[in-house]
C-alpha cells in the first residue's frame, strides 16, 4: 500500500488551455487567462482588486511593500504558521512580533494582540489555518483602534468564510496560494488581493518591476517607465491557464475534499470520546474549505509513533510547522510576547491526514488509525 499525503488533482481540461495559450503566442504574465483569474477572484471573493503572483510567498512579499514596512516597523502575527508569513516582512526589515494561538482553532489569538502592540506595529498579520477564518471583527476592531493595518495570510483559505465574507477581503490586504498542496492548484502560484482602494495603483506598479506599465496599456500615460520599487511577480501564462481549469471546477473540487472531511471527521469522533484524539474544531460563525484534516494527539511521543506506524503501513502523514519563535531565523529576527504556550503544546501533538481529491482508501486509513491507537 503507498498513500501519498498529497496528489495534486488535475481537471480534463489544463492541457487543452495551456494549449490555447501556446497558440496565442503569449507566455508571458498578465494575458488573456491572467486577466480570467483576475476577474473571477474579484467576482468569487469580492476584493477590489486581484493580481496574480508566481507564489503566495511573493504575494506576501508585495503586501510587505505596499504596507511601507521600514527596518524596526513590528508585525504581529502567530508564531505557529509557515516561515512565508515572517519572512515577508523580515526581507524589508521589518520585526515579527509573535502571539499565541487559540486552543480551539490554532489562529492567533485575537486576545493576546493588543498587548502586543507598540509604539513600533505597523500591521498585523491574521492567518487563516486550515481554511478556518480567524476572529476577524475583533481583529479589524484592533485595527481601527490603532490605525494599524490588517494583511490576510489566507494561504489556505480559498473558497471559505468568516460571517459570511470570503477569507481574503476583510483586511486591507491579502495574500492566497496556489501551491500544490491547496485547494485550487497551478503548481506554483499565488494572488495578492486588494480591499483597500488608495493601494491599487500602488500595487499594479509594484507588480510590474516597480513600472507603470498597466496604466501605459490602459492609455493613462504615454510611455511607462520606472517609478518605483517592486520586482516581477507575474506567473507565466501556462500557470494561469492552468489555474483558469481549476477556478472552472472550484465547486466540485471543494465537495469532493469536504465529503473525505466528514468522512474523517465522523469516523473519530469514538476516539475523541474516548480521550485518545482532539478532532478540528469549526466555529458556527466560519464555512471551511476542507483544505486539511487533522488530529491532536496527547503528546509529542504519541503523534511521532501514530506518524511512523502509518509509514510502515505506507500511509505519508506529515505534522505541521516548527513555532518560527523557536526557529533560529525566528529568534535572530524577531521577537515574541508572552509565554505561547499553545502554540508549543500543539505544535507537538498535531498530525495531519491524507486529504486529497481523488483519495479513495479514506476508510483505510481511518480502520488503522483505529488499530494504532486501540
Amino acid at each position: 500500500m503507498n498513500i501519498p499525503f498529497n496528489k495534486p488533482f488535475a481537471t480534463s481540461k489544463e492541457i487543452d488551455y495551456i494549449q490555447q495559450a501556446i497558440i496565442k503566442g503569449h507566455l508571458s504574465g498578465n494575458g488573456d487567462f491572467t486577466k480570467k483569474n483576475h476577474a473571477w477572484l474579484e467576482s468569487k471573493i469580492g476584493c477590489c482588486k486581484a493580481l496574480l503572483t508566481h507564489s503566495c510567498t511573493a504575494a506576501l512579499e508585495m503586501a510587505a511593500i505596499l504596507a511601507d514596512i521600514q527596518p524596526g516597523d513590528e508585525v504581529i502575527m502567530p508564531s505557529y504558521t509557515f516561515v512565508s508569513t515572517a519572512n515577508a516582512f523580515v526581507l524589508r526589515g521589518g520585526v515579527p512580533a509573535f502571539v499565541d494561538i487559540r486552543p480551539d482553532t490554532l489562529n492567533i489569538d485575537e486576545s493576546k494582540i493588543e498587548a502586543a502592540i507598540t509604539s513600533k506595529t505597523k500591521a498585523i498579520v491574521p492567518v487563516h489555518y486550515a481554511g478556518v477564518g480567524c476572529e476577524m471583527d475583533e481583529i479589524m476592531k484592533i485595527a481601527q483602534h490603532y490605525q494599524l493595518l490588517i494583511i490576510e495570510d489566507a494561504a489556505q483559505g480559498l473558497d471559505a468564510t468568516y460571517k459570511g465574507r470570503s477569507l481574503g477581503s476583510i483586511g486591507h490586504l491579502a495574500a492566497v496560494s496556489f501551491h500544490e498542496t491547496k485547494n485550487l492548484i497551478c503548481g506554483e502560484g499565488g494572488a495578492l488581493l486588494i480591499n483597500y482602494p488608495e493601494l491599487i495603483e500602488r500595487s499594479e506598479i509594484v507588480w510590474e518591476k516597480g513600472t507603470n506599465r498597466n496604466q501605459f496599456f490602459r492609455g493613462q500615460v504615454d510611455k511607462y517607465t520606472w517609478v518605483d520599487i517592486g520586482s516581477s511577480y507575474l506567473p507565466s501564462e501556462i500557470s494561469a491557464a492552468f489555474l483558469w481549469a481549476q477556478m472552472e471546477a472550484v465547486e466540485t473540487i471543494t465537495q469532493k475534499r469536504m465529503d473525505i472531511w466528514q468522512q474523517y471527521h465522523q469516523a473519530f469522533a469514538d476516539l475523541e470520546t474516548q480521550g485518545k484524539v482532539r478532532r478540528p474544531i469549526i466555529p458556527v460563525e466560519c464555512r471551511h474549505n476542507a483544505h486539511m484534516y487533522y488530529l491532536l494527539l496527547p503528546n509529542l511521543e504519541s503523534r511521532n509513533t501514530l506518524i511512523e506506524k502509518l509509514q510502515s503501513f505506507g500511509i505519508k502523514t506529515v505534522f505541521h510547522y516548527v513555532p518560527l519563535h523557536s526557529s533560529p531565523a525566528g529568534i535572530k529576527y524577531g521577537r515574541t510576547h508572552g509565554s505561547l504556550t499553545i502554540t508549543n503544546l500543539f505544535s507537538d501533538r498535531l498530525v495531519r491526514l491524507p486529504l486529497w481529491v481523488g483519495l479513495n482508501q479514506v476508510s483505510t486509513i481511518i480502520d488503522i488509525v483505529y488499530k494504532i491507537l486501540s
